[in-house]
């Protein structure tokens, strides 16, 4: 698609399917969910910890209950109706609303293009929710404006169809480095979250979609919560920014493979138009032209298992050539059949009806074709170097090793990488003179044989990033134990050496390449 002119898409008011936007509506807005404290922390405590578990399931029932018996005890409640409304999806009397909305009133609200009325009640137009956040910059809030999903619909989706926070985003936003920078590019921007959470580390951030209302309401959602400093361009990958150079790339791309086949769905927010995961390898080959020296691009992403290929040595092969210093985490894989399955219940088409039985003849056809076997899914850091050639290229499966960590992956990943730099800039003599210190959050465990007086094996455990496990050695346990920043390397494995009775040249050169593992994994840190 056409760029369009960025400018005049930044200014242009908001317009949804039964209104337009001005400053003063969205103002009184915020006025009023501000004043009826329309929180996460305020829905919790509406319907209870167990309601919300089952929404993230996508049943409402709980909720609905204990809301009921609230409105019984208490009356109609400002949260309550609009968490009716806009989280459950349900109609409410008009009076309900009015009440809650005294500053923008319902007929703000309809012209807001949130709502319509229908008798004395007023229905849903879209969902208006609470999204709360730790990053960091310290704990945050926001209020985020999508298309109403497949529990309000009571049916499928639309193929225009724009997203809300779901579980790919925010692994989007807890990846993303919090590096103070210029310029963002934001690519695919969906209902802009990402573009907000980049908000609040970049002087400007330009955020693209090729869904011209997407952009509509990415934009509202910017204003909504007073943010000023996103740009809103339309167009496709990276059409709208021809020619200019970011210090950081953000992308949930619309990576999900979908057939290319007439009567299939193709919705905007997950689906780029392209066959297989090409839209994936079009991203990673297209950053390059887009990255300032040290800037770097994240990103979300499927590829294909074909028969007979490797997924990442495919990957790599996108990678060649680039430029750019790459380290690529497959953290799943499904079987073709798991992945279509998952996809079309995404569409909010169910399982055991005709239609989904005739969707999943059409994936199944589709992978069929190019010999596909599984789809993997990962997450993606490119960089460009500031001078030379790359000197990071990092492809490696972590299925299943993460556990509750995901949130907080952006400062890891800028730590990591850093210490990384660090060490590949320092030859081995300069590494042994360094000073090292063991990361806070790095534990050890030993396991003994009953009665054993020496340990069976020796283990380093990462309490966050990543959560890896490192296997020890007695040199190498120990060398890790004495690194308190006190004294170089060179010192410690020469007192190691001494104390196992072994050659230090020797030890200190098995050593050096462990030493440089750990500080890239996180486990050491230099000391200065």
């Amino acid at each position: 698609m056409t760029g369009s002119n960025s400018a005049e898409l930044s200014a242009r008011p908001h317009r949804c399917q039964t209104g337009a936007v001005t400053p003063e509506l969205v103002h009184s807005l915020r006025s009023d969910l501000d004043d009826a404290a329309f929180s996460v922390t305020t829905l919790t405590e509406l319907w209870g910890a167990e309601a919300d578990a089952a929404l993230h399931r996508n049943e409402r029932v709980p909720a609905l209950r204990a809301l009921t018996v609230r409105r019984q005890a208490k009356g109609p409640e400002a949260p309550a109706t609009l968490a009716t409304l806009f989280v459950l999806g349900l109609a409410v009397p008009r009076d309900d609303l009015a009440a809650a909305l005294p500053a923008l009133t319902v007929e703000g609200a309809i012209e807001l293009g949130l709502v319509e009325l229908e008798g004395g009640e007023v229905r849903p137009l879209l969902d208006l929710r609470p999204y709360s956040f730790v990053d960091g910059h310290g704990a945050g809030s926001w209020w985020i404006v999508s298309d109403l999903g497949e529990l309000a619909l009571g049916g499928p989706l639309g193929e225009e169809h724009v997203l809300g926070v779901g579980g790919a985003s925010i692994t989007l936003s807890g990846l993303m480095m919090q590096t103070p920078v210029g310029s963002v590019l934001d690519l695919g921007t969906g209902c802009g979250i990402q573009a907000l959470h980049a908000a609040r580390h970049a002087t400007r951030v330009v955020a693209t979609d090729i869904s011209t209302r997407a952009l509509e309401l990415a934009a509202l959602n910017a204003q909504l919560n007073s943010i000023s400093n996103i740009e809103f361009r339309h167009g496709s990958l990276f059409e709208p920014v021809h020619g200019e150079r970011f210090d950081q790339i953000v992308s949930n791309p619309p990576f999900v493979i979908t057939p290319r086949a007439e009567g299939v769905p193709a919705y905007e927010y997950r689906d780029g138009g392209m066959e297989g995961d090409a839209l994936v390898e079009a991203v990673l080959r297209g950053a390059a032209a887009h990255l300032h020296p040290g800037g770097v691009a994240q990103m979300l992403g499927n590829w294909e298992y074909r028969v007979g290929q490797d997924a990442f040595r495919r990957v790599g092969g996108w990678i060649d050539g680039t430029g750019l210093d790459a380290w690529i985490i497959e953290r799943d894989t499904q079987s073709a059949a798991q992945y279509a399955e998952t996809w079309i219940r995404d569409g909010g088409t169910k399982p055991g009806t005709p239609e989904f039985d005739r969707l999943y003849a059409a994936w199944l056809d589709d992978f069929e074709a190019r010999r596909v076997t599984e789809v993997g899914f990962g997450y993606v850091t490119l960089r460009m170097p500031l001078a030379g050639s790359p000197t990071l290229r990092r492809l490696e499966r972590l299925h299943g090793s993460l556990g509750s960590n995901e949130a907080g992956l952006g400062l890891h990943l800028a730590s990591v990488l850093g210490a990384h730099d660090w060490q590949a800039a320092r030859t081995d003599a300069e590494l042994a003179s360094a000073h090292l210190t063991v990361a806070p959050d790095v534990t050890e465990e030993r396991h003994y044989w009953p009665g054993a007086e020496h340990p069976t094996a020796m283990m380093l455990r990462q309490g966050g990033g990543f959560g890896r496990t490192v296997r020890m050695e007695t040199a190498l346990s120990a060398l890790v134990g004495a690194s308190d920043g006190d004294l170089s390397v060179g010192a410690v494995v020469a007192a190691i050496a001494q104390l196992l009775d072994v050659d230090f040249p020797e030890l200190l050169a098995e050593l050096t390449p462990r030493i440089r593992d750990l500080l890239s994994d996180g486990f050491l840190l230099p000391a200065d």
